[in-house]
């Protein structure tokens, strides 16, 4: 009997196919660029249309988690670059492109230049929520950094002016477009944090595509917003828009109006809040008032002041009994104190500093006359020691031997003691040197006793 062919549900197959797409190197992480069409969001959150070209068209579906990071709104008929992975619906059969990321076809370079400029700062920790500085509650100045020209300015001293009236608005105009746009606003920080009039920075435009935003995604002025000591409150575009500029600012307001908001307080707010307080304080004030008076009419009501010669007689009563204890305990301290004195004084006396000074002149006189004798003896012993010496340095002195009629012979420079007759040459001149003076006398001949040399 022949083998029998494996039957396969629809479901079955439908999964192979998804497994075999899904794990297909290609298809898992795939890039395609079309027009949406048949664009609908529905109430889920998720965004489900079809991209296409002229040649052909795919059903595409991008879930809520995912479309939630869009810095733009897809429309039907907008051209956009998207990235996914492809595989099958399994209850249709169809299959589909899954999306996780899409931008507007045509900026492809700048949204990748976005990117990985938005990556490296990150890296640096340059939008760390660690290093934002708080946004002051009451500010006393504000400086504002955008195009002197354009809606943004006007809505934002619009609302500082309705929110609070009073506070100093200093505006720099800037070119916020252009090649220029990024140096403009890096010096116009720069001169801001120099001048130190504003406690709060508002920096921004109003929106518009991309390349008319990039100068807000430049690296010099995010570094320039991250190096300001004045905390600085980025306001770009519409609530869509993302620049650099919004991960490197102390805050983030979706537009320009909202950045106003976030910079000061409303004064209406603060006056109803200030009206609450008051309200409060005059309610907490009548409160404390009745208080003390129920307190007041309680004391009046009291034994005290009903029967005051009683609680009178009482006091003075108790008054005379300390009065009594204070007598016995001084008189206590006192006697205590007399005794303490005897015993100090006989102390005093045994260590009286004259008596101590007689005592010490008397040691000192013992040994006056204890180093006297000392010295006295030791010099009478340094003296004989000292004659013996002499005697016998008289002894061996050679004044004394040539006193007995021998000299010193010594070569003519008395360089030299010349010992014997081989020290000297013939016809040298030697110095004999005797007891009562010195004799220069010329060598003329040389003789041995016989053993030691022979005659010259």
């Amino acid at each position: 009997m022949a083998d029998q062919p494996r039957i396969f549900s629809i479901k079955e197959l439908n999964r192979y196919i998804k497994m075999k797409m899904e794990s297909d190197l290609l298809l898992g992480d795939v890039w395609l660029r079309g027009e949406i069409s048949n664009f609908t969001h529905h109430s889920s959150g998720h965004m489900y249309f079809t991209l296409k070209d002229k040649d052909s068209r795919v059903k595409s579906i991008m879930f809520a988690s995912q479309n939630q990071r869009l810095p733009f709104i897809p429309k039907e008929g907008t051209k956009v670059i998207a990235r996914g992975n492809i595989s099958v619906y399994e209850r249709d059969g169809n299959y589909q492109f899954y999306v996780n990321a899409m931008q507007p076809d045509g900026i492809g370079s700048l949204y990748l230049a976005f990117e990985q400029l938005k990556s490296k700062l990150n890296e640096e920790g340059l939008f760390a929520q660690s290093r934002k500085r708080p946004i002051p509650q009451f500010p006393r100045a504000i400086g504002v950094i955008t195009s002197p020209t354009g809606a943004a300015v006007r809505d934002i001293i619009i609302t500082l002016r309705r929110r609070y009236p009073l506070i100093p608005i200093y505006i720099y105009p800037v070119l916020v477009q252009g090649a220029q746009a990024a140096p403009a606003i890096v010096k116009a920080i720069e001169a801001m944090n120099r001048f130190g009039e504003a406690d709060v920075l508002i920096v921004g435009r109003g929106g518009g595509s991309l390349e008319e935003l990039w100068a807000f995604n430049e690296e010099a002025v995010a570094r320039s917003i991250a190096a300001s000591v004045i905390p600085i409150i980025s306001a770009v575009g519409h609530e869509t828009d993302f620049t650099i500029t919004d991960f490197a600012a102390d805050l983030r307001a979706a537009t320009p109006t909202a950045a106003a908001e976030l910079a000061v307080p409303n004064i209406i707010e603060l006056q109803q809040q200030l009206k609450r307080h008051q309200q409060r304080l005059v309610q907490g004030i009548r409160y404390r008032v009745q208080d003390e008076k129920e307190k007041l009419q309680r004391i009046r009501r009291s034994p005290f002041f009903m029967h005051p010669r009683k609680y009178l007689l009482e006091q003075a009563e108790r008054l005379d009994r300390l009065t009594e204890q204070l007598e016995q305990r001084t008189k206590r301290i006192a006697e205590r104190g007399h005794t303490r004195l005897a015993r100090l004084q006989t102390t005093l006396a045994a260590h009286h500093p004259g008596e101590r000074a007689a005592y010490a002149a008397k040691r000192l006189q013992a040994s006056h006359k204890q180093l006297e004798q000392a010295m006295s003896n030791v010099v009478k012993e340094n003296k004989q020691r000292l004659y013996s010496n002499l005697k016998q340095l008289d002894a061996l002195s050679p004044l004394k031997v040539m006193s007995r009629g021998y000299g010193l012979v010594y070569d003519q420079q008395e360089a030299r003691l010349i010992k014997s007759i081989h020290d000297v040459n013939l016809g040298e001149i030697v110095r004999v040197k005797l007891a009562d003076g010195q004799l220069d006398c010329l060598v003329d001949a040389r003789r041995g006793d016989g053993m030691n040399g022979g005659t010259d």
